[in-house]
């Protein structure tokens, strides 16, 4: 028996001594790995360290089919066709789509180089660019957003409608209802589709709501299951874009329509819509990190993201548009969400059976993309998030369950009544995506030349270069609220009054660009006066031939080894 073995086993000895409650926090831990060489403690737990070889599983078509999943999902069908309920014609609302795009791969590539070359996630890169305390702000309002994310695509999913059980993922029925929908299962059933029982707000049926999607694979396994999913919604596509194309003899009016935007000139709804993609995205470019560091060989994210990810999106959001040009010469309407199309075509035609057929088929595409994109966007980064709050309770998997539960008590689809909130929704995001992202790209590729001391992100006292005042970087925050300060009076404007359109409201239009080039330039003018401490010291790639992860040593037996090697030499390394 190993020693690993008789001190599992002496465990029960040592906590009956103990009060019930610490007993039980004691039995909620998060497991370790058998032979580990880390212990949970306020900044560490499996999830959190840099990521083992074995766990290191994607390559090139990985991350191509992760964004297949990522840009080929409802979100971005939905953002394409809502800019053509903004007012932008169909041309215009393709050439937002593209520049947003283009703009968001490029994004995910330099937001994704830090997992990438040093196998960490955003929760522990905040670290260094906010301080071992400090970086508990970004993780909480970025786990705040994605909250209410995660929530909405579940919310889609009930609108789906289908009961999809294996043995890695499960949905839980809410409310009072079975899996039974007005879509998918309405196509079965034609007298489901019709039944009346509403949720706050008008937009939910409460026989729509299918309950909270838990990712229970491994991210490191979810290669096959975004396989399935890209195959299903692409099928999806193909078949809604051929009938629209078919029925509508082309590609609809809205391709020869003058633009109307609701607000403003046509430059400025077209920033708008540029800016929707942004924020759509932004949480997902932000944390490109907690996949990256899943890469098995430099570089290897690198194509897919340059490619893919502009590709897919465009794609999508294309279909999206010509969909919905195409649906309001046959219904007389424009219908933006895939799901309330799917309903129209099913009641237009008298539901035949080869329509039900149809609908209850492209139904279940739709379902595979929002388990797909929920665990892509949502849970797996939204569950590593509130593992860095309490590393010692929460990993992944249980953050993902906290948080599928909040979202949906947030009333997600409560955002889906009108296109232009919508629109709004999804942009504001990027009033707090984009300095984030600004603040970090200035610190870690520009400032810190991507050297750092991976060892430090994980010591929570004065002894780690990234401790700087009490655990907050002030350099970061002040950074960051430059960066804020200009879109907020035009966000906070237009949610009190949607018709309301000024400077501020101008500004707020093009939040995430604002925001990061702000707050990029602005870390970098303040770090270039008052440097921040660790600049140059460490390493800008961890080998995989080296010991993962060593610790958390105690503060005496850091500073004895520090004297004995030399301050500058890397405890973790991979």
């Amino acid at each position: 028996m190993t020693s690993t073995s008789k001190n599992t086993m002496q465990a029960p000895a040592d906590t009956s001594q103990t009060t019930p409650l610490r007993r039980l926090l004691k039995y909620i831990e998060v497991p370790i790995d058998a032979n580990a060489d880390y212990k949970n403690d306020h900044y560490t737990n499996r999830d959190l360290i840099p990521t083992p070889a074995n766990r290191r599983t994607y390559s090139i078509s990985s991350y191509f089919i992760y964004w297949c999943i990522s840009g080929m999902c409802i979100s971005a069908y939905t953002v394409g066709s809502t800019l053509l309920a903004y007012g932008l014609s169909a041309p215009q609302a393709i050439g937002a789509i593209i520049i947003g795009a283009i703009c968001t791969g490029c994004l995910s590539v330099a937001c994704g180089w830090m997992g990438e070359r040093h196998h960490i996630g955003f929760t522990v890169a905040s670290r260094f660019t906010w301080g071992m305390r400090g970086a508990y702000f970004p993780v909480i309002v970025r786990s705040f957003t994605q909250h209410n994310i995660l929530g909405w695509p579940t919310s889609l999913l009930g609108r789906a409608g289908y009961d999809c059980t294996t043995t890695q993922i499960f949905i839980t029925v809410c409310v009072k209802f079975l899996p039974i929908d007005q879509v998918t299962l309405g196509a079965i059933i034609p007298r489901l589709a019709h039944m009346t029982h509403t949720l706050a707000g008008g937009v939910l049926l409460t026989k729509d709501l299918i309950g909270m999607i838990i990712m229970r694979i491994p991210p490191e396994r979810l290669q096959r299951p975004f396989v399935v999913s890209s195959v299903m919604f692409g099928g999806t596509l193909i078949g809604l874009l051929a009938w629209a194309t078919t029925a509508a003899k082309g590609v609809g009016p809205l391709f020869q329509r003058n633009a109307e935007p609701a607000h403003g000139s046509v430059g400025w709804a077209m920033m708008f819509g540029i800016t929707a993609i942004l924020g759509s995205w932004g949480g997902g470019t932000l944390g490109q990190s907690d996949w990256t560091r899943y890469a098995g060989q430099p570089y290897a994210p690198t194509l897919s993201q340059l490619i893919a990810a502009p590709f897919f999106i465009i794609l999508c959001a294309t279909v999206g548009i010509v969909v919905t040009s195409c649906g309001e010469q046959i219904f007389g309407a424009l219908i933006w969400e895939p799901f309330a199309l799917l309903a129209q075509i099913q009641e237009f035609y008298h539901d035949s059976s080869r329509v039900r057929a149809g609908v209850f088929f492209a139904g279940l595409g739709c379902v595979c993309a929002q388990l797909g994109i929920s665990i892509v966007l949502n849970s797996v980064s939204a569950g590593m998030d509130l593992a860095g709050l309490a590393p010692r309770y929460l990993n992944i998997r249980r953050g993902a369950y906290v948080l599928a539960a909040m979202g949906l008590i947030s009333n997600p689809w409560q955002y889906l009544s009108k296109a232009a909130t919508f629109l709004t929704v999804i942009s504001g995001f990027g009033i707090f995506f984009g300095p984030f992202t600004g603040v970090m790209l200035a610190d870690y590729l520009v400032v810190r030349r991507g050297i750092i001391k991976l060892e430090d992100c994980y010591i929570g006292d004065s002894s780690s270069l990234y401790w700087y005042n009490g655990g907050f970087h002030w350099r970061a925050l002040v950074a960051w609220a430059l960066g804020v300060f200009p879109t907020m009076p035009g966000f906070v404007m237009t949610m009190q009054d949607a018709t309301a359109y000024n400077g501020w409201i101008r500004i707020f239009n093009i939040a995430f660009f604002v925001g990061l080039a702000v707050s990029f330039i602005a870390f970098w003018m303040i770090c270039n006066i008052s440097p921040p401490p660790g600049v140059g010291v460490g390493t800008n790639y961890h080998d995989k031939s080296r010991s993962l992860f060593v610790g958390p040593l105690s503060r005496t037996e850091r500073l004895d080894k520090e004297e004995g090697e030399g301050t500058e030499k890397m405890v973790v390394s991979v």
